[in-house]
């Protein structure tokens, strides 16, 4: 267990960071961040809360016309393993810069989301922020998942921001990701009798050369370029040095932009490999943008700064299936996420809070 101070969240939220990134929470060990938040949520008389296991929901019940969101997750992926690394827990503090584990991923983003959850006690919508584990693994365990089924009613709203780190830019929607098996099968012989036998490995050959051959595109949606990619992950055949191999398979990922739906997606893998035995063995859709309302275009004009597409797979997906227009905005920069030295400006967070702050009051 992790020795931690009560939370403090009327600090510096810079602080507050580090604060909660010194307790370990690799994904399955969510508990100890879980009731610290939960207890420190608890005593702002201006929120109710509700727990389902190590998720929490917190909100405000000012009267508002509108309702906002403000969600991110607890967990984290492993520590590094290597020598040396500074993306570890403790955090560490060098030169404004804040190092460790979550550090962009998310961290500096729940800090945020827990001062404002304390020190906003008027704002100009309701607000409900959501804590939840289990995002940086397989979706059947998402905590957010969970609570979309156990008690979608806590999360409905006009708008929701996901404070995964976007380098303090509006991030809209997301790509819908697939994958798929494609298979290859043979008959197995000695490999001094290749004859005898038939290579499901050398059959998968025309696979990668479709792939090759692919061009993924790029699809404008609603303002926003979203680029597509589809690629072979992994390749698995053979029993042995020896064994002409009788099976094989590849798997390929599709990341598709939000103007298809996950069956749309699908459609065109099993056209693109007409002939082969294929699966699509997981898949989650993408989002829109959901920067049509004004409550986003509001946002959008305090960050003076041109909303992006957002290439990767976030639970933005979740709450547009739930018919909340959402989009990602957040502290630090996506592409150190799950670096050995995770790192995000100190500066940087601040910087988030008092833009949040700015759309909120």
């Amino acid at each position: 267990m992790n020795t931690v101070n009560e939370l403090d969240l009327l600090q510096d939220v810079a602080v507050l960071t580090e604060q909660i990134m010194n307790i370990e929470s690799v994904s399955g060990n969510e508990q100890e961040i879980a009731d610290q938040v939960h207890q420190a949520l608890l005593k702002l008389e201006h929120l109710q809360v509700h727990r389902d296991q190590d998720a929490i929901v917190a909100r405000t019940n000012f009267g508002r016309e509108r309702r906002v969101v403000l969600a991110g997750h607890l967990d984290t992926v492993p520590l590094p393993r290597t020598k040396g690394a500074k993306g570890t827990v403790p955090a560490q503090v060098i030169d404004g810069v804040l190092y460790g584990r979550g550090a962009t991923d998310m961290k500096g983003g729940v800090a945020v989301q827990l001062a404002l959850a304390a020190e906003l006690t008027d704002a100009k919508y309701d607000v409900t922020y959501v804590f939840y584990d289990h995002e940086e693994v397989e979706a059947a365990k998402s905590g957010l998942g969970r609570l979309a089924k156990n008690s979608p009613e806590l999360l409905e709203a006009d708008f929701a921001i996901l404070l995964e780190p976007t380098n303090g830019t509006v991030e809209g929607g997301c790509n819908g990701t697939s994958r798929f098996v494609i298979r290859t099968r043979g008959k197995a012989a000695h490999s001094g009798r290749a004859w005898m036998g038939h290579n499901a490995i050398h059959d998968a050959a025309p696979i990668l050369q479709r792939l090759s051959d692919y061009e993924p595109q790029t699809i404008t949606v609603e303002g926003l370029d979203y680029r597509e990619g589809m690629n072979a992950v992994r390749i698995n055949g053979g029993i042995a040095g020896n064994v002409i191999p009788d099976y094989c398979e590849v798997e390929i990922n599709y990341r598709f932009a939000p103007d298809k739906t996950l069956a749309e997606a699908q459609a065109l893998v099993f056209e693109l490999f007409d002939g082969f035995e294929i699966e699509r063995t997981d898949g989650a859709e993408g989002a829109k943008p959901g920067l049509d309302q004004e409550i986003a275009a509001d946002l959008i004009k305090i960050l003076g700064q041109e909303p992006k597409p957002k290439y990767g797979w976030t639970d933005v997906s979740r709450f547009s299936a739930l018919g909340v227009s959402a989009v990602n905005f957040g502290p630090g920069d996506a592409l150190l996420a799950h670096s050995d030295d995770e790192h995000v400006a100190q500066d940087d967070i601040r910087t988030c809070l008092n833009s949040l702050r700015a759309w909120l009051s």
